[in-house]
């Protein structure tokens, strides 16, 4: 399913750190004053973890849920050298809501999870510029998808399994953030949609006092040999999302205004699945969201 900001790399508020070395201390006498120094070696790695619940799982501007919540949970591991790596899990209704039970097959499909793996390295050329890189998996288990096919004035279009693996680099200006997402397998179950491109660029607000906001816009190019099926003859689209955030001691409490242009971009105005009826899961919105840090 074409669909947040990133979903790890898209955008998660930073959790309590949990030291997985031992902090070392050093003391020096000066032989001026007389007075002992003492200082903190900066931690060798971290794991952070978060929980939470948002009203609508959106990501690139479409909803992975069927407009309604959806309940997320996620860890990370982060080293001093750079390297990271981490899990991210959401329950979804998309994969689902895929299947069209009106054919004379009566087909179904099930796929209720997305867990996200993903592993990356990040640093810095100057204190101003910096780069992040990586590989990122979606997978959702025991997802049929494969074995859907839908059509469209009289055209059938079948999709893959939906597990998708993505290469991505970002490149950072103070809070100014380029990145590129790359599909090295068929995105989200599009047959044929190999190589599509996702282009995310993203500001960060930083206001104080726990409050912040991120500016965002997106656009996704979907190389599927059979779009005009299965994504209503759409190949590409843009999204656009404000977030405002505030962190009240580990619970992030957030409000997110999305919107895409889909509408201007397909056979149909609206982007709707079998399974959710008129449902426009492309449809701008206003998504509230509530996370607790760890």
């Amino acid at each position: 399913m074409v669909s947040q900001e990133l979903k790890h790399p898209g955008i998660l508020v930073k959790l309590k750190k949990i030291a997985l070395s031992a902090v070392c201390v050093t003391a020096s006498l000066t032989s001026i004053s007389g007075l002992t120094q003492t200082t903190t070696a900066e931690p060798e790695s971290s794991i952070t973890y978060s929980v939470g619940v948002v009203s609508d799982y959106r990501y690139r501007g479409i909803s992975q849920s069927g407009r309604k919540p959806a309940f997320q949970v996620g860890v990370d591991y982060a080293d001093k050298s750079g390297f990271y790596a981490g899990n991210w899990n959401s329950t979804i209704q998309w994969i689902k809501d895929t299947a069209d039970s009106s054919v004379a097959s009566h087909q179904t499909a099930r796929g209720p999870l997305e867990m996200d793996f993903y592993a990356g390295y990040k640093n810095a050329f100057t204190e101003l510029l910096g780069y992040d890189v990586g590989v990122l998996q979606y997978f959702y288990p025991s997802n049929s998808l494969g074995g859907v096919s839908n059509s469209y004035n009289g055209v059938s279009g079948n999709f893959s399994n939906a597990n998708t693996t993505e290469l991505y680099g970002s490149l950072s200006a103070g809070a100014f953030v380029m990145k590129l997402s790359d599909s090295l397998t068929n995105l989200f179950g599009y047959v044929g949609s190999k190589n599509s491109v996702y282009v995310d660029l993203s500001y960060s607000f930083d206001f104080g006092d726990g409050l912040s906001s991120i500016v965002h816009y997106g656009n996704q190019s979907i190389r599927a040999t059979n779009a005009a099926v299965v994504t209503q003859g759409v190949r590409d689209y843009n999204d656009f999302s404000m977030s405002l955030n505030q962190d009240f001691d580990g619970i992030v409490v957030s409000a997110t205004v999305i919107g895409t242009d889909w509408v201007k971009r397909g056979a149909r105005t609206n982007d709707t699945l079998p399974g959710s009826g008129t449902t426009n899961i492309a449809g701008n919105a206003v998504v509230f969201g509530a996370k607790k840090n760890f």
